[in-house]
């Protein structure tokens, strides 16, 4: 190969982007590095499956951009990116996720996140976002970009998820687990905590989301849960706990 031909090569070799891959679905992992290796701008540099692995491996991997999942075991998204923001501040990171981006994208970005990006989105979408992000900009959606505008100039509502958005970021993924029908003991291993910390946060959940039992806060956690999966709401979550609540003990009676 003449030598200007190599030193193109090396060259360009050198100007693809870094980008580290963090889910902890294999086939997904897989998927994205296939079509992130298969751009001439682009290219894999890493991934693992936890925010743990992650944050060891990333000095080593040295990315341009993480893309990461909200629900990991030990360490939620939200949590690594609080996490990266103190250990390496320059280092972007874009939140590619199942979960309502009604609920969670404004608190990507207050965390420290560059961009949201649900998983239905197609294939160029996510080229599309990554490139946004790797440019200096943030990636969201035009729904997303609309309602916060609109919050900002004041004519605008509170951010999506009705009662829900009272609670802090580590209640969330509290009551997360708690719709994945989890026991304390569980939450506390997976997150990393201990058994009374997860038992306060029941308690301040409950208090916040106006619910009584704990059994009424698993009812309310399942159906939470499953709303936030399929990316909707609907009307009584934006109006109270205790309306599903009612619902339900009025169900209860009438079976």
């Amino acid at each position: 190969m003449p030598r200007e031909t190599k030193a193109s090569a090396s060259r360009l070799k050198r100007e693809k982007r870094r980008i580290y891959l963090l889910d902890d679905h294999p086939m997904l992992r897989y998927g994205m590095a296939e079509l992130i290796n298969g751009e001439p701008d682009l290219v894999v540099c890493g991934e693992a499956d936890n925010a743990y692995d992650a944050i060891d491996e990333l000095p080593n991997a040295k990315p341009d951009l993480v893309l990461v999942d909200i629900t990991l075991k030990g360490k939620s998204g939200l949590e690594f990116i609080k996490e990266i923001q103190r250990l390496q501040p320059g280092l972007d990171t874009l939140v590619v996720s199942v979960h309502d981006e009604g609920f969670y994208a404004e608190r990507v970005l207050r965390a420290g996140g560059r961009g949201y990006l649900m998983k239905v989105s197609g294939a160029g979408e996510l080229l599309k976002a990554i490139r946004k992000v790797l440019s200096g900009e943030v990636y969201v959606s035009a729904r997303v970009s609309r309602s916060v505008f609109d919050r900002i100039t004041g004519r605008g509502q509170p951010p999506e998820g009705g009662i829900v958005s009272r609670l802090t970021d580590k209640e969330v993924e509290v009551l997360s687990l708690v719709g994945q029908a989890k026991e304390s003991k569980e939450i506390a291993k997976q997150l990393n905590m201990s058994l009374k910390t997860v038992e306060a946060h029941r308690t301040h959940i409950r208090q916040k989301l106006n619910i009584g039992s704990r059994a009424e806060l698993i009812q309310f956690a399942v159906r939470w849960s499953m709303i936030d999966d399929f990316g909707c709401r609907e009307p009584w979550f934006s109006s109270g706990a205790t309306t599903f609540v009612s619902v339900s003990s009025e169900t209860r009676k009438s079976s």
